[in-house]
């Protein structure tokens, strides 16, 4: 309250201000010829600020709802811009600003006219050093991050920026390996989600399928606990700049990781494959899990539980560890017990790993022993 009194009567005191200024031009300028001086000299002067002083508080309410409509239009507009267009349109405004002050004073000289100019050449310079500082954020982004980081050797430069920002797909969020992933501190720069992605999960968690909606939910679940735990930061991506806003999730993800120079994290092999079509770096959760599993080569020899029968006669199929599977040819016999095979050749497919593996010679020899054995017997 006690804020609001004070601007109505400052708005008050600058027309006041004003109105007397215009009378002193007038006095000036010798608009208005006295033949006494300085008592009807006073008195215009006064009644000038006078008048500036009520018409200032005649507007007053006006210019004060109208000075707080545009400023919340403004901290609401300034609230949607990402970060980055905030500052790359400083620095813009900035140069646009730098560079009219380095005309000014060739332009000065013209009089008037010049000022003029200046004026307009000062609103078009700096409208276009804002544009054009938006519009090349990433580089410009991209000058400050290569940079020399303050403390280190001048040769110590920081991270490149295409392998700073990585863009998230729904199906690797809704998968949820990548909060562990990045738990464990393999991930490095920024974790981008984009708006539509957001927007995708939210509507697979507004289903009306129990599963979908199950998915989705997971999905948010997983992005919130990687933004609270995570040693790796999260930014949601909101920015529509030169994007198409049509097409498929796939599609826009891919422009928009063309546009910002960004890597792709997922597990969709489909868009795997588009990525690539498109010179898009992709990182696949699923080759991860595959490059990680341990490495058996042809001629090793392991201890394995068989689990139960393989598609063909005879074989018995076992598990490792991490989970790939191995086809023993003459494992069935052994079912529900422990084998000792000898992996004759490995298979990887886009699916994952498959060993495929026989008994030892010995166990072989004495299974055939044990069958003739009860055939004779």
């Amino acid at each position: 309250m006690i804020l609001r009194r004070t601007l109505f009567f400052l708005i008050g005191a600058l027309f006041a201000l004003a109105g007397l200024y215009a009378s002193s031009r007038i006095l000036l300028l010798g608009l208005i010829h006295f033949h006494t001086d300085v008592q009807l000299r006073f008195w215009v002067l006064a009644l000038g600020a006078l008048t500036g002083l009520v018409v200032g508080l005649i507007l007053a309410p006006w210019i004060m709802r109208g000075s707080k409509g545009m400023a919340i239009f403004i901290e609401q507009n300034l609230q949607k811009t990402p970060l980055q267009d905030l500052i790359a349109g400083a620095v813009g405004l900035i140069i646009g600003l730098i560079i009219c002050n380095l005309i000014r004073s060739i332009l000065i000289v013209m009089g008037i006219m010049g000022i003029i100019a200046w004026i307009l050449i000062t609103i078009f310079v700096c409208y276009l050093g804002i544009s054009v500082a938006v519009k090349r954020r990433e580089e410009l982004m991209g000058i400050f991050n290569n940079l020399p980081r303050l403390g280190k050797e001048k040769g110590v430069r920081s991270e490149k920026k295409s392998g700073i920002h990585k863009l998230l797909d729904t199906s690797v969020i809704i998968d949820g390996r990548i909060a562990d992933l990045c738990e464990s501190g393999f991930l490095e720069g920024t974790l981008l989600v984009p708006a539509f992605v957001l927007e995708e999960l939210r509507h697979i968690a507004d289903s009306e399928d129990v599963l979908k909606r199950n998915r989705g939910r997971r999905g948010l679940d997983v992005l919130n606990s990687i933004r609270k735990n995570s040693k790796v930061r999260v930014q949601i991506y909101d920015n529509k700049r030169n994007l198409e806003s049509t097409g498929d999730v796939d599609t826009r993800l891919v422009k928009l990781a063309q546009h910002i120079g960004a890597k792709i994290v997922t597990n969709d092999y489909n868009l795997n494959k588009v990525a690539e079509l498109h010179g898009v770096e992709v990182l696949n959760i699923n080759e991860l899990a595959n490059a990680i599993k341990s490495v058996v080569l042809p001629g090793e020899e392991m201890h394995v539980q068989v689990i139960k029968d393989g598609k063909e006669s005879g074989q018995g199929v076992a598990y490792l560890d991490d989970g790939t599977m191995i086809v023993i040819d003459g494992g069935k016999r052994y079912v529900g017990q422990t084998a000792h095979v000898l992996v004759t050749s490995v298979l990887q497919t886009a699916a994952g790993r498959m060993i495929f593996a026989k008994l030892r010679q010995e166990e072989s020899n004495t299974t055939a022993r044990y069958d003739e054995v009860n055939v004779l017997g």
